[in-house]
């Protein structure tokens, strides 16, 4: 499953840097690297209100760790496994959220705008918070997985790349959730994505591989990276410059040319 959803981001990638080269005055590329850089020292840009919306995220997912974490996993492994609904639901953290993306890519390609701008928004979204961040946070902090019954505070840095902390499964189903809500001005479209991705996320401490705190954070990484690359892309898709060399037998120049 992991090879054809690679061999899919592959292609998916291909098409949408063939697209965007000739719609837009921006490569595709060039606003992924520049979705990177932009999203990545963003802390270097964040004001007071920023710092505090941080510090109490970062309290709610402490508290969730030294409180809900245990009593949580407690109850949800004492609930019947096997259910299909939960199984279903989990899938939008992964296969479903591949399947939803395709969707908005063919529309896309069918002549739909705003489709193919929340495709290219999710796979750069989801490059940054899972891909990035999520796969640095995992590798750095270590931390057990709910199932190898080690506890909560069990932490083994730099030995896991899959670890529990945080979950890749929330991260992505919020990531998609957040570009979405982002891209259409729609209340019923808004409580859809974001309950879709909550029961994804959800789902994954009914199954026992993360604990609260762990999909707490991937929904809060999510979220963020999702809203912002949607922001930040509609500025770039907004205010782009063109250069081109222009030469003459009178003058040698450049031509500078944009919308804004």
């Amino acid at each position: 499953m992991k090879k054809t959803i690679s061999a899919l981001a592959s292609a998916l990638l291909l098409t949408l840097s063939n697209h965007a080269h000739a719609a837009d005055s921006i490569s595709y590329p060039a606003m992924v690297w520049d979705d990177v850089t932009y999203e990545l020292s963003a802390p270097a840009r964040w004001e007071k209100s920023d710092w505090q919306q941080v510090g109490w995220e970062s309290l709610a997912v402490l508290g969730t760790f030294a409180v809900i974490d245990k009593p949580v996993r407690d109850y949800m492994v004492k609930q019947d496994q096997n259910s299909k609904a939960w199984l279903q639901v989990e899938k939008f953290g992964r296969e479903y959220a591949v399947g939803t993306i395709s969707v908005f890519f063919v529309a896309g390609l069918l002549g739909d705008e705003t489709s193919m701008h929340v495709t290219q928004d999710v796979v750069a979204a989801s490059l940054i918070s899972s891909g990035i961040i999520g796969v640095a946070t995992k590798t750095v902090v270590g931390r057990s997985r709910p199932l190898a019954n080690q506890g909560t505070s069990h932490f083994a840095p730099f030995t896991d790349m899959n670890s529990s902390f945080f979950s890749g499964h929330a991260t992505q189903a919020f990531t998609l959730a957040a570009v979405i809500a982002d891209s259409y001005d729609a209340t019923w479209i808004d409580v859809t994505a974001y309950s879709l991705a909550s029961l994804a996320a959800v789902a994954r401490t009914y199954h026992d591989k993360h604990f609260a705190s762990d999909i707490l954070t991937g929904a809060i990484v999510g979220t963020l990276v999702g809203k912002s690359v949607v922001a930040h892309n509609k500025d770039l898709r907004g205010n782009t410059l063109l250069i081109t060399p222009v030469a003459s037998s009178s003058m040698l120049g450049l031509q500078v040319a944009g919308s804004f």
